[in-house]
């Protein structure tokens, strides 16, 4: 499921409405099959560095993960992050994840090295990028990640991608 096809680009630029730059895998897929978060080189083609390994782009899944913003969710698990050093410690692990897997495509970038996403590993600054790791490493790797797509509503539900 991780292969890149032309209908998997189609999809993605149909859900960026912009042609999709460098994707190098399918980290995650929704359950109706679309691509819903992809993998992305440290370095696009063009040499813009580029520390988003793991970039959702299903506009449903996208739209969720923003309203949840809203909440105030973001500022609560900052707060957290402050006092309860176990989670802290299991959120800059999943930080050292998400270097790792962008670290296995043998692609060194000097100015994204030990930066990963989503204000790890100190703080919560984006769920997107969050939700996303937790999506493509799967459960119990990114505690913050895990607990906000708990949250979520079952975006593919009632209304299938198209």
């Amino acid at each position: 499921m991780r292969e890149v096809t032309q209908a998997d680009l189609d999809c993605i630029e149909i859900q960026l409405g912009r042609t999709p730059r460098d994707v190098h895998a399918i980290a995650y897929r929704c359950p109706c099959g679309k691509p819903a978060v992809v993998e992305t080189p440290p370095r696009l083609a063009d040499g813009t560095p580029f520390p988003t390994f793991y970039y959702a782009t299903c506009p449903r899944l996208t739209a969720a993960i923003s309203t949840l913003e809203t909440t105030g969710l973001m500022g609560q698990m900052n707060e957290r992050l402050e006092t309860d050093a176990e989670l802290a410690g299991a959120y800059h692990a999943a930080h050292d994840d998400y270097i790792a897997a962008r670290s296995a495509l043998g692609i060194d970038v000097a100015e994204v090295e030990n930066v990963s996403a989503g204000g790890m590993p100190n703080r919560v600054k984006c769920l997107h990028s969050l939700i996303a790791h937790s999506l493509s490493a799967g459960p119990d790797v990114n505690p913050l990640g895990d607990e906000a797509l708990a949250k979520l509503p079952k975006w593919w539900e009632g209304n299938p991608c198209e």
